[in-house]
């Protein structure tokens, strides 16, 4: 994914109301930005961190520019949640997935459970079908490891519930972890933050729902999907690696 326009760089100055932030642009003018990211942002959100907007020129928005990266003492990390999605779907679409290359047609937001759940992806290739959860991993260890959720997270724990109900009745279920942090070498739950979710997640991978994780190129110019990581199950950090 290429960002469309060249990212400007600036210094946070804070960030405040979850979806706010005011930034110190390299010219000197603050300006106060939209924040795409509605998690704690642990260790991303350091004031006189270096950041990169992009900027929107709809004259109907209220806040012109929006945060996507930030410059963390462990490594470059794009905040834009959201963005994960888009990563992982041109992944898909070329194929760039070995362990989900074998399907022909890879739908987007797709009702599942009589429309009563949403999952990101589904796979499919004739009888063949995958359904694909994808989540956003920033926070880190502190060292090389990474871990989700960052806050208290109720929809991810139902999220889980989904795949796991999915796998149960015959579909292969996949949660896919995007790393958008260069500092991050593997990823396990973040069981100290959310237990219900770390639990949650062993249920469903002894249900046989599937874990991948993979990190991303990172930089001003464009987001790529790269390298498959090692995802640990057992507690943080350190635990065992699910293949």
């Amino acid at each position: 994914m290429d960002y469309p326009h060249t990212l400007l760089r600036g210094k946070l100055q804070r960030r405040y109301k979850r979806f706010l932030a005011d930034v110190e642009l390299d010219d000197g003018q603050l300006v106060t930005v939209h924040c795409p990211n509605t998690g704690a942002m642990t260790g991303c959100a350091e004031p006189g961190s270096t950041v990169w907007l992009s900027r929107s020129h709809n004259p109907r928005r209220k806040y012109a520019h929006t945060w996507e990266l930030v410059e963390t003492a462990r490594g470059l990390a794009c905040i834009h949640s959201a963005l994960a999605n888009k990563v992982v779907g041109e992944a898909l679409n070329e194929r760039k997935i070995p362990e989900l290359s074998g399907y022909s047609t890879v739908l987007s937001e797709v009702r599942v459970d009589e429309g009563k759940s949403r999952l990101d992806f589904s796979l499919s290739n004739g009888p063949d079908n995958c359904l694909m959860e994808v989540k956003c991993v920033t926070l880190s260890d502190g060292s090389n490891g990474g871990a989700f959720p960052d806050a208290v997270s109720a929809r991810a724990q139902r999220h889980l519930q989904t795949l796991e109900a999915l796998r149960k009745g015959g579909s292969r279920a996949v949660l896919f972890f995007c790393v958008f942090h260069s500092g991050i070498k593997w990823v396990q739950p973040a069981s100290a933050i959310d237990p219900a979710y770390a639990m949650a997640l062993a249920r469903a991978v002894d249900a046989g729902v599937e874990v991948l994780a993979y990190g991303c190129d990172i930089n001003p110019r464009h987001l790529e999907l790269a390298a498959k990581l090692p995802f640990h199950i057992a507690g943080w950090p350190g635990g065992a690696d699910v293949e």
